[in-house]
């Protein structure tokens, strides 16, 4: 059966109808629906195994995003995140993109680096041509401490080595190891490798070796995605789609030329990203570090996304950067939640999760430029978060609907208003 991830009207449910709507659509077991209904689902056990020092648990809120269809192929994505109008911002974009085709996605091979830091050195070319010259020594020493990996294809495949000539510490040779992880994000594997080959390089060299640690610029470790929307399904009440298209180019040709707007253009971009990387229990920070480092590859920093004008006058956003998450090893295996929000994406390997991840990160760039070009970022996100800011104040149950829609209609969005309304409507009461 053929998923359909389009979800009319799902904001207007309560969780526990969202929870079964999804739970039919992702065709999730009895026990699954349980894990997700109820709390603890993460049990202290489990989480005094992954980290050290644990005394309790944390919880965010888990949502889906509806509408995608990546590649022909339809996505219910979950997404991690305490930020309001992240999910609803990405599920409309889908909804939007879905209309003129969705989005197209594609992804180069699970590749990682591990660096080898080798000082000491007199010679730094020399030694250069001599890892070179033992490359395939050097490979057969780090495959051997995974003889899984290379069952299922992976593996060192080559070597790539780097010189600093002169630095403070004197000259230094850094030696990468070019490793295929296969479905594991490969941290625990690069480093392994990197270790393992550290004695006999400085048997090679004569240097001194330091670090052996990977490296979190995954630049050959690339997901993409491109949207393509016409002028006609981007009007609104208030604006033309030439007037969007417009705004949202114009948005994105700040960010490209100006560091301090593409630091807060590419936040926007990790919003969709890293809860769908938090939900699926995999590194968020390396996907974070990877990202910005990628920003900075041309010499300074700049927009990650890009959007042009077809010469139809289609409106044409596309996304590359490092991905490198995995669906083996570490929090992605051992939460359950984790292996929960694979099932619902339906993903089968690490590359099928990259490619959606960077799909949420465009929708999500969309969106913001949508909302900054035209009635400003505020409008929208304020109504979502007015929600908090009743919470905050003290309502609850049909007090929170209440003081939000008066807050709404003021368009004045404070806990100090919030606090107002809900002393007015107590006295009203008694």
């Amino acid at each position: 059966m053929s998923l359909d991830s389009r979800l009319p009207d799902f904001r207007k449910l309560e969780p526990s109808q969202r929870l079964e709507h999804i739970a039919a659509k992702a065709q999730l077991t009895a026990e699954e629906r349980k894990l997700l209904a109820e709390s603890g689902a993460l049990s202290l056990q489990t989480a005094d195994g992954m980290i050290e020092n644990v005394i309790a648990k944390f919880e965010l809120p888990y949502a889906i995003a509806g509408y995608f269809q990546i590649n022909g192929k339809d996505a219910l994505v979950p997404m991690v995140v305490e930020e309001p109008s992240v999910v609803a911002a990405a599920s409309y974009m889908a909804k939007l993109a879905r209309e003129n085709g969705g989005f197209q996605t594609s992804s180069s091979g699970p590749l990682m680096r591990a660096q080898v830091q080798v000082m000491n050195l007199s010679d730094p070319y020399g030694a250069r041509l001599a890892i070179l010259q033992h490359r395939q020594e050097i490979i057969d020493i780090a495959n051997s401490r995974d003889r899984v990996l290379i069952g299922l294809g992976g593996g060192c495949q080559d070597i790539e080595v780097h010189v600093f000539p002169e630095t403070a510490r004197g000259p230094m040779v850094v030696a990468h190891l070019i490793v295929d992880v296969r479905d594991a994000m490969g941290a625990n594997t690069v480093n392994t490798m990197a270790e393992a080959v550290a004695g006999r390089i400085e048997q090679i060299t004569g240097g001194r070796v330091r670090l052996r640690i990977l490296s979190n610029l995954a630049d050959l470790r690339l997901a993409r995605a491109r949207v393509q929307l016409s002028a006609s399904s981007l009007r609104s009440k208030d604006y033309t789609g030439q007037e969007v298209i417009d705004g949202i180019v114009d948005a994105y040709t700040f960010a490209a030329v100006d560091p301090y707007r593409a630091a807060t253009h590419n936040k926007g971009i990790m919003n969709g990203i890293d809860p769908v990387i938090v939900a699926t229990g995999n590194d968020w920070r390396a996907v974070e570090a990877g990202a910005h480092a990628y920003a900075c590859r041309q010499g300074r920093y700049t927009s990650l996304s890009t959007w042009e004008i077809a010469a139809n006058g289609d409106l044409v956003g596309t996304l590359e950067m490092p991905m490198p998450v995995g669906l083996v090893g570490g929090a992605t295996k051992t939460h359950p939640l984790a292996r929960l929000s694979l099932k619902i994406m339906g993903v089968s390997t690490a590359r099928e999760l990259a490619e959606i991840a960077v799909a949420v990160g465009l929708a999500q760039n969309m969106a913001a430029l949508r909302a900054l070009s035209t009635e400003g970022i505020q409008r929208g996100h304020m109504a979502l978060h007015a929600r908090n800011i009743a919470m905050a104040a003290g309502a609850k149950g049909a007090d929170v609907d209440w003081v939000v829609r008066e807050m709404v209609a003021a368009k004045d969005v404070r806990v100090d208003l919030a606090l107002q309304l809900m002393q007015a409507r107590r006295a009203g009461k008694s």
